[in-house]
């Protein structure tokens, strides 16, 4: 099969571990997603995102054809939805589609941004994540996600796993992680004490077996924003995360990291 290339037409699309409807969503893409088509079974495509590598199934009809040179634009994409919950655009046969915090807006011009021949008027002011200032606006842009519901797989504004809501913040402000949690620990520079942590580091926690299974943002070196049941700031410690409305240590601190010095 010659190298094929899509880009996400809906606001929404899961990611499927296997080939059904039945199968685990492991991610989502959102409204602007660039993607490489790796195998076909039917109505069922196993793609790779562009922008972090995941891969997952999804159902082909909630994508757009794009050219392989479309597909290596997409890379410097840095015009995404805005922190707003009213982010529409128009189609041209009116509808309308309603658009995720982060999501991107591919080919944006004159108003306008585009999947494949698909053309959309962009209805509000477009976040440019290039002028982003890391240390100024890495508390709202945390804060803007509070009480967002966790959902393993999300990363949307009604539902966000762990990692995809440090991965969605760091996206606004110019920063590409990956995917998973355990995928985000092997990137930035360690920091070596919980003291020693400022607004914007990274704290990852593991289970019995060593294995990264949750991450946030350090707020400062006591406090924590991340997703577990919703988007909310929790006191740690060397320990971990500490959950007054259970009254116990629920995450252990394993390694923090930092991406902006």
């Amino acid at each position: 099969m010659e190298n094929q290339y899509g880009i996400c037409r809906v606001a929404i699309a899961p990611l499927r571990a296997d080939a059904s409807d039945k199968a685990e969503i492991v991610s989502q893409l959102l409204f602007g997603d660039h993607v490489e088509v790796i195998q076909k079974e039917e109505r069922w495509w196993l793609i790779q995102n562009g922008y972090d590598g995941y891969e997952g199934w999804m159902d082909f009809r909630q994508l757009s054809p794009i050219s392989q040179s479309q597909f290596a634009e997409m890379h410097d994409c840095r015009l995404f939805a805005p922190k707003n919950y009213n982010n529409v655009l128009k189609a041209q046969d009116g509808s309308l589609y309603h658009l995720s915090t982060g999501s991107n807006l591919p080919f944006y011009k004159d108003g306008c941004c585009y999947a494949g021949t698909e053309k959309f008027e962009v209805t509000f002011e477009p976040h440019n994540s290039e002028l982003a200032d890391f240390e100024k606006d890495i508390e709202s842009t945390s804060k803007f996600f509070q009480n967002v519901p966790y959902l393993w797989g999300g990363r949307n504004i009604f539902g966000l796993d762990c990692s995809g809501f440090v991965q969605t913040v760091f996206k606004l402000l110019n920063i590409k992680l990956n995917r998973d949690a355990s995928q985000q620990a092997e990137q930035g520079e360690l920091v070596g004490f919980l003291a020693e942590c400022k607004a914007g580091d990274v704290a990852f926690f593991d289970n019995a077996e060593g294995k990264i299974i949750h991450v946030g943002i350090m707020l400062s070196n006591n406090e924590i924003i991340h997703s577990s049941g919703k988007v909310r700031i929790d006191p740690i410690d060397d320990e971990g995360i500490y959950n007054k409305e259970l009254g116990k240590y629920t995450h252990k601190l394993r390694i923090i990291k930092r991406f902006v010095e």
